[in-house]
């Protein structure tokens, strides 16, 4: 039979595993906004510079950076709900663990209560077996 300790240990696996995919999740957003901005650096810069890359007008250059910017935009409102996701999670970690331990402190000293038992339920019973001295009484 398992155990609670045991559930909740398994548990806490999970939801440690959800937290780095999370994570995962927040490093990748955070890429794809650094990225974003560098191509907005890019464009700002060349439409500064005043000379547009071959096959591109300012005109073209102005649209890719307003549409950059409206991703970069996207993508940073994604981030933040998504760390708030990963803070939230890393809350729910820390309460799991804190309740599987209790689980296994509650697991252990039920273990170590049923062994004091048996030890003492043994040397009750070698008392009984083995010989009293017969009480001398004063007369």
């Amino acid at each position: 039979m398992t155990s609670r300790a045991d559930k909740l240990s398994r548990i806490v696996s999970l939801v440690k595993l959800q937290l780095r995919l999370s994570e995962w999740q927040l490093a990748q957003m955070r890429q794809e906004e650094q990225a974003m901005q560098d191509e907005q650096a890019w464009l700002v810069g060349t439409l500064n510079e005043g000379k547009a890359p071959a096959g591109s007008s300012s005109d073209s250059i102005a649209r890719r950076l307003n549409r950059t910017s409206v991703g970069a935009r996207a993508v940073q409102e994604r981030a933040a709900m998504q760390l708030d996701k990963v803070r939230s999670e890393t809350r729910r970690v820390k309460q799991l663990e804190d309740v599987a331990k209790a689980a296994l402190a509650d697991k252990l000293r039920d273990a170590e209560k049923r062994s004091l038992e048996d030890m003492a339920g043994t040397h009750a019973a070698a008392r009984d077996l083995t010989p009293r001295p017969a009480r001398r009484t004063k007369t």
